[in-house]
Formats: structure tokens, C-alpha cells, sequence
């Protein structure tokens, strides 16, 4: 073999639990030690979610970390950005093993270099090529030393159980002062890392608290539930008489908001309701967002009329967090519930953003209905995932002419976002137009532009 078929992606590593095999983890904590722990009294933390498969490769990246001398330390099972705060806090590089909203026979591996933030493309970079040539030469699989040479001492693997009552202080610190007190909320935990730090969190901030989907079973993160399938929280939120809901993803780094009504609040509305109480407040550095192009044109115009900037990025939370970096700006995130709060945390987080959210509406003594409502207005938005064969890179350049058209056509009464997707072969069409038909419509027509030009691009092959 020549390479890893590990590869680094829009989000680390991931892929199918069968494909993380043993030999290849460990290579890659080997990998992981020379980049990004070199040297004497090298540490690193190792967090996780509740996939089946968790335990199996933590275990192995312990392995390849311990035997180039750094010393391990497992947090458990810990949300995403609780890692990432511990890696923030204490200046040490950290690995989460997750696949985020993903099914539970997917895992996955990202790191955080010292400060909790995700590692930039050059660092990434290198380790992939450090990760193929341990694999090329077979170190991966070898003793810890090299025949007749000395090797570093095996660094010690350790076992901690105060990282999650921390973080669990870290975030009712955030709300400084504000109480939930009297505020009935609903929190889906997708069966994931936050099923035991999100209730505690909520409840010590003084909400009252029903909780869905916190029986990890390694098997049901995400199934049918959770932010990418919130139905139950819908129902449970009416059914109940709450105030509000929150539903997180597997490693608890996104959110998405129900109202008493039972209603959808996405990242975008919830970016609006933070955006406006941080700049009545005098918090919003600079009176600007960071956004990416997928954001709804309603947020856009919204933030406008407030008198606050948006900035656009590229999908990717990693591109909105530079941004956030550059501008040294306060609030930034994606509709999918990726939200940063650049003053509070290195990376999305789905039990910070709930919770000031859930703040914003105690604090304020206004449904989170009303907030979101007043915050900006959505247009209708419908995306389109269209199958291509092959790469689909350069076909969104070639229907390029059709999206000109469609967006004079629609003028700066909707928006039109073609892209390549940078994990699937599909190219992701996005219309808003003024009314649901006319975006479907326009949305139909470019879709069928993208399958034509994927017919002639693969004739011409």
C-alpha cells in the first residue's frame, strides 16, 4: 500500500467504522504525535461521542500517540466543542473521534491544534503526508523502535473525569449573571455527547428540563432524531406546553431552536436574535456577522436594516471561524445550526448557542416566536442535491451562463447558489425567489441544466 486510504476532508476523517482499522489509527496517532505534539513532555487530550465504534479507535489512537512519547490523555465521551475548550484552555492539542450528524456506522477523526481550533489546511496537509509515509514504509505497524535504534519511551495513557463537569461550568459562566429560572424547555440530545452534560447544564441554569434522546446505545445517535430529524421535538414542544426546543446533532456542535408553536428556528434565525440583542447590548464587535453563501437572503436584508454588516464566506464553518478570526468579530455561524460565538468559544457549539438563546428569551420575557419573527423575515429557499457522474468540480462553471440568467431574472427579489459539493458527487443548487413555486421552478430548471451538462462533460470523456 502507498498511502492511507484515510484522507482528510472538508472536516477531518471520516468514513465508514470498517475503514478506520487498527493498523491505520495507529499510524495516524503516530502521524498526529510528530505534527502536532513534537517533543519532550508532549500532551494531548482525546474526547469522543457515543458511537459503538468510539472506544475501539480512541483505543488505537492512544496507541500511536502513546508510542511516540506523548502522553494520552481520554476525556470520554465529551461534545466536540467541550473538547475544544479543553484544548483552549489548557494549550494542548486534541483529537475528537466523531462523525458528527452522521449514522452511527460512520466515525471520524479531527483534530484541534493548542488553543482548540481546527487545524488549518497547511497543518492538515502535513500530517496526511506524515500519515502516508508511515503507512508506505509500514511504521504504522512496526515496534516502537526501528531495529538497532532507539525509540522514544511509550508516553503514558491516562483517564480523565474532569473535563465534562468543567465544561459544564465553562458554559453557566457564559450566561454570567442571567438565569433560566421559570423557561420550560425541551432538549434533544440525538443520542449523543451531550446526553449527560446537556440536561445538567440546563437545569443548573434553573430551566425546567424534558429530555429526548439521551440513551446512547452506540447504535441510535442521530436515528431519527436529533437536529437533522426534529419532528419529535416539534411534537414534544406543543405536546408539553414548553417554552421552547433545542435539538443537537451527535457531537453536540449544532442547534436547532423549535418555538412554543412547534416551529423550526434555524441558524440563521437564531444568528438574527443574537446578532440584534448583542448589538442593543454593545457586545456586537464591529456591528458584524459572518455568514455563508447558503445564508437566507432574509438575513441578509434583516441585518442591513439594523445597521449591521454581513460578511460572506465559502460553506464551512472552518471558513466562517477565519473570517471571524481576520475581523476579530463577534458572531458568525451556518443555517445548519453551526453557530460561533467568537467571544465565548473557538468553535460551533450547540449547548452554548442553546443556551444564550434560551437567555436571550428569559432575559427579555418574549417568545422565542416573537424573536425570531422580528428578527428577520425567510424567504422561500429550496435546495437541490443533483447527482453527477464522476467528479463533480467544473460543472458549476459550466452551467454558469443558466445561473446568470435565473438571477437577473429573479433581480434582488431572490438568490441563486450553484456549487460542487466537496464530499459527494452532486452538484447543491440553492434558489430563494419571493414565493415557494417560483423557487422550485427556478430550482428544477437549473438541475436540469447541471444532468445536461454531466451528460455531454461524461460523451466528451
Amino acid at each position: 500500500m502507498s498511502e492511507a486510504r484515510l484522507r482528510f476532508g472538508t472536516d477531518g476523517i471520516r468514513g465508514a467504522e470498517t475503514e478506520l482499522g487498527p493498523e491505520l489509527v495507529v499510524a495516524l496517532g503516530r502521524a498526529a504525535a510528530v505534527v502536532l505534539a513534537p517533543g519532550p513532555d508532549a500532551r494531548m487530550v482525546v474526547g469522543r461521542d457515543t458511537r459503538r465504534s468510539g472506544p475501539f479507535v480512541e483505543s488505537a489512537l492512544a496507541a500511536g500517540l502513546a508510542a511516540e512519547g506523548v502522553a494520552v490523555e481520554r476525556l470520554g465521551i465529551l461534545p466536540t466543542p467541550g473538547v475544544a475548550w479543553v484544548s483552549a484552555t489548557e494549550e494542548v492539542p486534541a483529537a475528537v473521534i466523531s462523525a458528527s450528524h452522521n449514522v452511527f456506522s460512520d466515525n471520524g477523526i479531527k483534530f484541534f491544534g493548542p488553543g482548540g481550533r481546527k487545524l488549518p489546511d497547511g497543518a492538515e496537509a502535513r500530517l496526511q503526508a506524515e500519515l502516508d509515509r508511515r503507512v508506505a514504509t509500514a511504521v504504522g505497524a512496526a515496534p516502537l523502535a526501528a531495529a538497532g535504534q532507539p525509540g522514544p519511551a511509550p508516553g503514558p495513557v491516562a483517564d480523565r473525569g474532569d473535563a465534562g463537569p468543567a465544561y459544564v461550568e465553562h458554559l453557566l459562566a457564559c450566561l454570567e449573571d442571567r438565569r433560566l429560572d421559570g423557561l420550560a424547555v425541551v432538549l434533544d440530545a440525538a443520542h449523543g455527547a451531550a446526553s449527560g452534560v446537556g440536561p445538567e447544564v440546563l437545569r443548573r441554569a434553573g430551566a425546567e428540563v424534558q429530555v429526548l434522546h439521551a440513551d446512547p446505545d452506540g447504535r441510535n445517535i442521530n436515528a431519527g432524531c436529533g437536529s437533522t430529524h426534529p419532528e419529535a421535538l416539534c411534537r414534544a414542544v406543543v405536546d408539553t406546553g414548553a417554552d421552547l426546543g433545542l435539538a443537537l446533532d451527535g457531537d453536540a456542535d449544532r442547534v436547532i431552536a423549535v418555538d412554543h408553536r412547534g416551529l423550526l428556528v434555524d441558524g440563521d434565525q437564531i444568528i438574527a436574535v443574537l446578532a440584534i440583542d448583542l448589538q442593543e447590548r454593545g457586545c456586537l464587535r464591529g456591528d458584524t456577522v459572518v455568514v455563508t453563501v447558503m445564508a437566507n437572503l432574509g438575513l441578509r436584508r434583516a441585518m442591513s436594516a439594523q445597521g449591521i454588516e454581513v460578511v460572506e464566506t465559502p460553506v464551512g464553518d472552518r471558513h466562517v471561524l477565519a473570517a471571524l478570526d481576520r475581523g476579530g468579530w463577534s458572531l458568525g455561524g451556518e443555517q445548519s445550526g453551526h453557530v460561533i460565538l467568537h467571544d465565548l468559544a473557538t468553535t460551533g457549539d450547540g449547548l452554548l448557542t442553546g443556551l444564550v438563546l434560551a437567555g436571550v428569551v428569559a432575559r427579555r420575557r418574549t417568545p422565542l416566536a416573537e424573536l425570531a419573527g422580528s428578527a428577520m423575515t425567510r424567504l422561500p429557499q429550496v435546495l437541490r442535491a443533483v447527482p453527477v457522474a464522476g467528479v463533480a468540480a467544473g460543472l458549476a462553471e459550466r452551467v454558469a451562463p443558466e445561473v446568470s440568467q435565473v438571477q437577473a431574472e429573479l433581480g434582488d427579489r431572490g438568490r441563486v447558489v450553484v456549487r460542487a459539493s466537496g464530499t459527494e458527487p452532486v452538484v447543491r443548487i440553492m434558489v430563494e425567489a419571493p414565493t415557494v413555486e417560483s423557487a422550485e421552478r427556478e430550482a428544477d430548471r437549473l438541475a436540469a441544466a447541471v444532468m445536461a451538462a454531466s451528460g455531454s462533460l461524461d460523451q466528451a470523456r
